[in-house]
């Protein structure tokens, strides 16, 4: 993993907000983000627990978990190294509504709560990349919910590899597993739909990562497969 003590602070840095605000709330920032760590497959944070902030991964990759009925969990979406979540929790004076799952080895930071308050009331810039984020979060929720409803293992396959959920990268590294478990198929069903998109030159499989080779073909199958 990264040494998240160097990297807490740098990529707090790097955030588009973080250059406009004071010298001050800059130094605080660096100062108090703190970052954890955790193997595959550990729960980071719990359905019901306390929110402490604002998170983000800065390395590894983890699953969102919300309860779906008798004790069951569904997956709700896979967040990737370099990406916020949680931003609706921090907003609201509740427990956490759904658990934080490491799918390999991850460390997330947090922004604390009392910080990211201090931004929302203080920072046009902040408030603006806030809106463009849950403005993406609602999509691809409405998305998972619209897809886990009515649409065949092929289409749902299919959408969990489109830009609407990584933006950054055409390059997944993404193993079958852990997109059977987004995508809440067994990892037979999805190596038999990522086989029949290789074959359709949309995609390539490497040592069980994979890569979008033509989001046009990728869009075109989407829709094809909608109705199914």
């Amino acid at each position: 993993m990264l040494d998240s003590h160097l990297t807490a602070p740098r990529f707090i840095a790097a955030q588009p907000w973080f250059a406009g605000l004071p010298p001050a709330l800059q130094e605080r920032l660096r100062a108090e983000v703190s970052a954890t760590q955790a193997g595959k497959g550990d729960v980071m944070m719990d359905a019901g627990s306390a929110v402490q902030g604002w998170h983000a991964v800065l390395s590894g990759l983890v699953m969102l978990q919300s309860p779906s009925g008798k004790g069951r969990l569904s997956a709700f979406i896979g967040v990737p190294d370099g990406e916020w979540f949680g931003e609706g929790s921090a907003m609201k004076p509740e427990p956490r509504r759904y658990r934080v799952v490491a799918l390999r080895p991850t460390t997330l930071m947090c922004l604390p709560l009392p910080l990211f308050e201090t931004l929302r009331q203080t920072s046009l810039a902040f408030n603006q990349y806030l809106v463009l984020h849950l403005n993406m979060r609602l999509g691809q929720a409405m998305t998972i919910i619209e897809a886990g409803r009515t649409q065949s293992p092929e289409h749902r396959v299919a959408l969990y590899l489109s830009r609407l959920f990584w933006r950054s990268t055409r390059r997944l590294n993404l193993t079958q597993e852990e997109l059977g478990q987004l995508v809440g198929l067994s990892r037979q069903t999805v190596n038999r739909v990522l086989r029949a998109l290789e074959g359709l030159g949309i995609v390539s499989l490497d040592f069980g990562r994979v890569a979008i080779l033509d989001d046009v073909a990728l869009d075109a199958y989407l829709t094809a497969t909608a109705a199914q």
